[in-house]
């Protein structure tokens, strides 16, 4: 054959164990027979390299020289020089340099396959040799194991993923996996219990220096040499996820930025790492290996030392830590960079078992519990604050404050997440422990009586809660001051739990006294006095005093758009406020696109599972169901209820509220046969979750009645009206808004049922009590009104009817407006009677 005139060079390049070798070894046996002589020296060492061309001349002389080893190395190279066709193979060659003086020797003749992790500097474009795709590393898999069941082939997918599709790992697992005869999971299991007796243990028969720990040793030991702080990075990185590290965040392991830069440069170079503009990426398995303590044995590998790899993770806890931005709940402008760095903590607190956490580690873990219940990921939260509450105990004791605030703020998370009947218990604890280790009037004390009385709010209890939110701010007051932030927290919580027990005339004038302290104290801006002035105008709207609550609310919005920007969660919860006061006026025109608007910002801003994203999803059907627009409304419920049973439980109560929502539409529909027993599986579950006295019970109580009315059913509707009202009276008492709502629905259950005789008197009493509770012009006391003409009506007492009906429509004119939906039914209802006073 025709010989080349020149060296020819070519150079493979990749991580170690990627298949180099290999690729080498099999293109040295297929071409076998196009070379004159095929050597193969392992280069690695420019000593190594001396040792196997010696060698060589031992083949080609085939008995002892008698020259020393490096006589016999030259004595080689002038061979090759003068004969060519041949091909060397440089196997490992740590890096150009090494290679560079006997390929200048060689420059005419043969071919040269070089092998390198080393990246840069080879005299053309080295050959970059990429890891396994997925279905690659399978099929190697399943040739080695023979294994082919699908359990076995699904775990080998998940086995090929864990060691990152590198050819060499995969090769001594599944050499591993057949020769044992055990299953792939239960090789997965190994690796992950004791990672590192399983990298590093080669499979019989197999070169104990080719296993993933020692191929890596190798480079490491180069790189201490010449780049101490490469080690150090890529211990550190290690404990976080391998793909998309943020430079940023490992620069403060040195204070020379030129060092750092150098130090990436070599560990990209070798192939540790890849290296991007902004970020990093290292192979799963060489994170795995860097941060698993090497047995101590007499080979011990030093880059692995249990000292060395504590060290590593307490840095990459505190550069985590102090990358990660404060107020993680209310800091928007800091969310972006949660997101970035979420993945890397997470990898961080899987990788590093509870055990070994510290004082930052529990910084971390509360930290991302509360970023991550701000996103409505309540499960991971949750999960995160119960190891901060072990991790505290561990670290403290059960009695010190840090373990106390984990505590409380495990409690919170159930709250979120609507299991009561396991915050409840643990805010009580952390309350008892509060009095007992900081006393009774100690801040975190007067906090815990506080979230104790939400709590009690939340489920129904405003008899506990009402008086313990008047002892906290009593005492908040007493201890803090009139002016603290935290005593006009409590005016305004106290607010809250009166207007839902009804009693807005003590909470409208509370809010307004929090609002005025709040702009004299904090400032017409700060983020308390923006939700003051929401929640006054949510008390207004309450009380059907929207000519108060809408400019009210179009401030804030406007205030919250200028101060917190477009897109902060309370923002958003402005925008929802208001579409939902404009419906209430009988501007659907307004409201819907307000709602809409919402959904596509929290769907943008918080995600489509977050359960302020899934509270718009829900308002804008009832806003589709209240413009008689059920075609959009029903599929949105549906879609809704799908999604809360997914993403909180099928017990959490806005899942209930929803289930509660789709009965109410398909009622609206007709659609009794679906409706009914919604209704009624809505009320059982309300019952064991909530427990019977509860407001919503109450309230699908209410509804399953409504339901059997309408279905012709009143022998079922009226005991379970007459049910609901005296519940309603023993819990929430006789002036409650919801109970002047039994009251009105038994009123009209008994007309209904042609009993006059009792629904006039109690429509009359009703009507009384809305005036006396709620004001003349509340739309519940104008609806009452009409409710009361109609009854007069049907008892054929139409001179009491007609004015009744006359006064009422000027009224809902007045105060609702002529297009609002209350006061055209009162006009057709005008209307009608008038038309059957005629005259024949």
């Amino acid at each position: 054959m025709e010989q080349d005139s020149k060296a020819i060079t070519q150079t493979i390049q990749g991580l170690g164990g990627v298949g180099k070798t290999t690729l080498a070894l099999h293109y040295a046996h297929t071409h076998r027979d196009a070379y004159q002589l095929v050597w193969w020296i392992h280069a690695d060492t420019p000593e190594q390299i001396t040792t196997d061309l010696a060698a060589l001349t031992t083949r080609i002389h085939a008995a002892a020289t008698g020259r020393t080893t490096a006589e016999d190395a030259e004595w080689a190279i002038g061979w090759l020089q003068t004969h060519p066709g041949w091909l060397l193979i440089l196997d490992n060659a740590e890096h150009p340099d090494t290679t560079r003086h006997l390929l200048g020797q060689l420059h005419h003749t043969g071919r040269h396959l070089i092998t390198s992790r080393f990246t840069d500097g080879w005299p053309t474009t080295p050959l970059a040799l990429p890891l396994l795709t997925p279905d690659a590393s399978l099929d190697l898999l399943t040739r080695l194991t023979g294994l082919t069941d699908p359990d076995n082939q699904h775990q080998a997918r998940l086995l090929a993923d864990d060691l990152g599709h590198l050819p060499l790992a995969l090769e001594q697992a599944g050499a591993f996996i057949a020769q044992s005869r055990i299953s792939v999971s239960v090789y997965r299991d190994l690796l992950r219990l004791h990672p590192a007796q399983t990298t590093s243990t080669a499979p019989p028969g197999s070169d104990p220096k080719r296993t993933m720990a020692c191929i890596w040793r190798i480079t490491l030991d180069t790189l201490r040499h010449t780049v101490p702080l490469a080690v150090d990075i890529l211990r550190t990185a290690a404990w976080y996820a391998p793909t998309a590290i943020p430079r940023t965040l490992l620069a403060p392991l040195t204070d020379n930025p030129v060092n750092y830069a150098q130090a990436l440069s070599q560990l990209a170079a070798y192939n540790m790492i890849t290296l991007d503009t902004d970020t990093l990426s290292i192979h799963r398995l060489i994170q795995t290996i860097a941060r698993t303590p090497d047995p101590a044995t007499v080979d011990a590998d030093p880059h692995r030392s249990h000292d060395a790899i504590t060290r590593a993770r307490h840095h990459a806890t505190d550069l985590l830590r102090t990358a990660l931005p404060d107020e993680p709940d209310t800091n928007v402008a800091g969310w972006p960079a949660w997101r970035t760095l979420l993945p890397h903590a997470e990898a961080l607190l899987t990788a590093t078992g509870p055990v070994h956490d510290t004082e930052d580690t529990d910084l971390l873990l509360t930290n991302a519990a509360i970023y991550l219940q701000s996103q409505g990921q309540i499960a991971q939260a949750i999960t995160y604050k119960k190891r901060s509450l072990d991790t505290s105990t561990r670290l403290h004791g059960h009695d010190h404050p840090s373990t106390l605030t984990s505590r409380n703020n495990l409690a919170g998370a159930y709250q979120a997440a609507g299991d009561l009947g396991r915050a409840i218990p643990l805010y009580e604890q952390t309350l008892t422990d509060g009095v007992r280790v900081l006393g009774e009037d100690h801040p975190s004390t007067l906090a815990s009586r506080n979230n104790l009385a939400y709590a009690y709010r939340a489920a129904g209890d405003l008899g506990r809660a009402i008086p313990l939110y008047e002892q906290t701010l009593t005492d908040r007051v007493r201890v803090l001051g009139e002016d603290h932030p935290s005593t006009l927290t409590s005016r305004n919580n106290l607010a809250y739990a009166y207007e839902s027990a009804g009693d807005l005339g003590r909470a409208i004038p509370l809010y307004e006294q929090t609002l005025t302290d709040g702009v004299r104290v904090l400032g017409e801006d700060h983020p308390s006095t923006l939700a003051s002035r929401n929640n006054l105008a949510y008390a207004y709207r309450a009380a059907g005093d929207l000519g108060r609550a809408i400019p009210l609310y179009e401030q804030t919005l406007t205030d919250r758009v200028r101060v917190l920007g477009e897109d902060h969660p309370d923002t958003l919860t402005s925008r929802s406020n208001l579409a939902g006061a404009y419906q209430a006026a009988g501007g659907l025109g307004r409201a819907i696109p307000l709602y809409e608007q919402t959904l596509t910002d929290r769907v943008r801003v918080l995600g489509e599972d977050h359960p302020d994203t899934l509270t718009s999803r829900n308002n804008l059907a009832y806003a589709y169901e209240s413009a008689g627009d059920l075609g959009r409304a029903i599929p949105l419920y549906e879609q809704t209820l799908t999604d809360r049973v997914r993403v909180l439980g099928e017990d959490h109560p806005d899942t209930l509220t929803s289930r509660n929502n789709l009965a109410y539409a398909y009622e609206s529909a007709g659609d009794l046969g679906r409706a009914i027993p919604l209704y009624e599986q809505t009320l059982t579950d309300r019952v064991r979750v909530l427990g019977e006295d509860h407001p919503d019970t109450l309230t699908s109580r209410s509804n399953l009645a409504g339901a059997y009315q309408a279905a012709g059913g009143l022998g079922r509707a009226i005991p379970l009206y007459e049910q609901t009202l005296t519940d309603r009276v023993r819990v929430l008492g006789e002036d409650h808004p919801s109970t002047l709502t039994s009251r009105s629905n038994l009123a009209y259950a008994y007309r209904a049922a042609g009993d006059l005789g009792r629904a006039i008197p109690l429509h009359e009493q009703t009507l009384i009590d809305r005036v006396r509770v709620l004001g003349e012009d509340h739309p519940s006391t104008l609806t009452s009104r009409n409710n009361l003409a109609g009854a007069y009506q049907a008892a054929g007492d139409l001179g009491r009817a007609i004015p009744l009906y006359e006064q009422t429509l000027i009224d809902c004119v007045r105060v609702l407006g002529e297009d609002h939906p209350t006061t055209r039914v009162v006009s057709a209802n005008l209307a009608y009677a008038k038309s059957t006073n005629q005259l024949p």
